[in-house]
């Protein structure tokens, strides 16, 4: 009735752009961010942080690898700096600081609004017995979720707290699905990852679960697929035999 393999008894789920809309509101930070970083370094010539940038070098990554990540890709090169840096200081860490900032005022802004498909399908994973995770990279994760009154749902939580704690590699690296595995104690072969996020996708392929079901928030169905990818939906609820 769900749309997964009958070895599935864990289902780990991507946060922002899988379950809720928030993906949308990290992209518009990371755009303000980059864009107010480059201006200020290049001048009105600079190049503007775009979609494309977001999927390759951010979306679905711990901040500080966003942040290392894409600057990398424009040759840029800044100090690590503290996780408690200043918004304003030219460090990895205090790009990261300021974004994180800008997501929170955003999020507090225009609060935070679950996909009706997600949740549809949430209830029926819980129905059929699933145990529930949700795997994110974003230290925010508790707060998102209590907003869109998801945590009802989730029975384990491995946000970017968890990560930085335990000291896990980000996505793509499969450490934080491997982690909500863990939690569960089940093989990665007994567990689903949902993921919108190429970083993610490969996570999954990488971690060898049992299926990976990428959703295609930004049209990108041919990479999720590419990326390992075993099924591609533009929504959770299409995964549902009863679709009424």
């Amino acid at each position: 009735m769900i749309g997964l393999p009958d070895t599935i008894t864990a289902c780990l789920f991507d946060l922002d752009g899988v379950l809720t809309g928030t993906a949308a509101q990290h992209r518009e930070a990371w755009k303000r961010t980059f864009d107010e970083f480059l201006r200020a370094r290049d001048g009105d010539a600079f190049s503007p942080f775009t979609d494309t940038d977001y999927a390759a070098y951010v979306d679905g990554r711990p901040r500080a690898d966003g942040v290392r990540t894409f600057l990398t890709s424009r040759g840029i090169e800044l100090p690590e700096g503290n996780p408690d840096d200043d918004i304003d200081a030219a460090t990895v860490n205090g790009v990261g600081n300021r974004k994180n900032q800008l997501v929170l005022k955003i999020i507090d802004e225009e609060g935070v609004t679950p996909y009706p498909g997600s949740v549809r399908y949430l209830e029926a994973a819980k129905a059929a017995g699933l145990r529930i995770g949700v795997v994110t990279s974003s230290a925010n994760g508790a707060k998102v979720l209590d907003a869109a009154d998801l945590t009802r749902f989730v029975e384990a939580r491995i946000d970017g707290i968890v990560i930085a704690e335990k000291n896990l590699r980000g996505k793509p690296a499969p450490d934080s699905f491997l982690a909500g595995a863990e939690a569960f104690d089940v093989e990665p072969a007994n567990a689903a990852v949902f993921e919108d996020a190429l970083a993610g996708v490969q996570a999954g392929k990488d971690g060898g679960f049992g299926y990976v079901v990428g959703v295609n928030r930004a049209h990108q169905a041919g990479e999720l697929l590419a990326h390992g990818a075993d099924v591609v939906v533009d929504d959770l609820a299409e995964l549902l035999e009863d679709r009424k």
